[in-house]
């Protein structure tokens, strides 16, 4: 059973259809990436998926039951417009957010002390929220996101405005949040990012759904036939490089283009039969970030 599954959903606003006739699945357990540009209709999802907004037709599933007025504190939704306010305590705020998630006091106060302490800010309990920086702001949303333990966690552009320590931070604890059985909803636009974290994809575009799947199955079906070789010495005069298309060529290295009829290894041991001495050999495939303004663009 899919954590979410969305069928047909279609959402319209005034003349515009922000969102029309979408339907994908994500599976339970896993990093999903909703991506698209920006005004793509990703927004107008999320808010759907977390009943911010309805649908004008289509059908929301979580855990296969229709979205419903319980489902949204199985949810944990880290908006890309951050939600502090900014006039309460740090720890006042969490407390606040978490029992609106249904924690009691209590409980809330336990949780929150253990995610304070793991990422080392539990002097910031009497901190006024207005003396945050935009980074320190975004462990506190983070924590106000999961503390209620969902096991649908939506992130919104989740790293903006980190350093690298910190994007490490909360990248760490992405995963250990998935190992431990929570599925996890990524919105960006930054493709490095979605390379690095996502398993499988769906991409977003004008309110439709222009491409999805597994990030690795997408890299391989968009492949260009691009190989580099680097080696020692220099190339024999006699070597047959029928078929292939030479992009670069450095002393020591050649990036190539490959005719699609021919395979990797005949092109390896042609190098090898020549006498070559080949110190490596790759395939390029393309970016996401490549393959995403191919989609966009066309």
């Amino acid at each position: 059973m899919n954590t979410l599954s969305l069928y047909n959903v279609v959402k319209s606003y005034s003349n515009h259809t922000a969102v029309n006739n979408v339907s994908f699945d994500v599976k339970p357990g896993s990093i999903f990436g909703l991506l698209g540009p920006n005004g793509a209709g990703k927004t107008s999802l999320i808010r759907i998926i977390t009943r911010i907004t309805a649908a004008d037709s289509g059908m929301v599933l979580i855990n296969g039951e229709p979205l419903n007025a319980l489902h949204p504190n199985q949810i944990g939704y880290m908006p890309e417009e951050r939600g502090l306010y900014k006039k309460m305590k740090v720890g006042e705020q969490l407390l606040y957010l978490a029992q609106l998630k249904g924690l009691s006091s209590k409980e809330a106060k336990a949780k929150l002390v253990h995610w304070m302490k793991k990422f080392e800010i539990q002097d910031w309990w009497n901190k006024q929220i207005s003396d945050l920086s935009k980074g320190m702001g975004q462990k506190v949303q983070f924590i106000a996101t999961v503390v209620h333990d969902p096991t649908l966690i939506i992130l919104d552009e989740p790293f903006t405005g980190l350093d690298p320590v910190n994007t490490n931070l909360i990248k760490d604890e992405i995963y250990n949040l998935k190992e431990k059985g929570a599925t996890i909803l990524f919105s960006t636009h930054r493709m490095e990012q979605v390379e690095q974290i996502c398993e499988d994809i769906v991409l977003i575009n004008q309110g439709q759904v222009i491409l999805q799947g597994n990030v690795s199955q997408i890299k391989n079906n968009y492949k260009d036939f691009k190989f580099s070789i680097h080696y020692s010495g220099d190339l024999p005069t006699n070597i047959n490089l029928e078929g292939i298309e030479k992009e670069t060529s450095d002393k020591g290295s050649i990036t190539f283009k490959a005719a699609d009829y021919q395979h990797s290894n005949q092109i390896l041991n042609e190098f090898i039969k020549n006498g070559v001495i080949v110190q490596s050999f790759n395939e390029i495939l393309p970016s996401l970030n490549e393959i995403f303004i191919k989609k966009v663009t066309q």
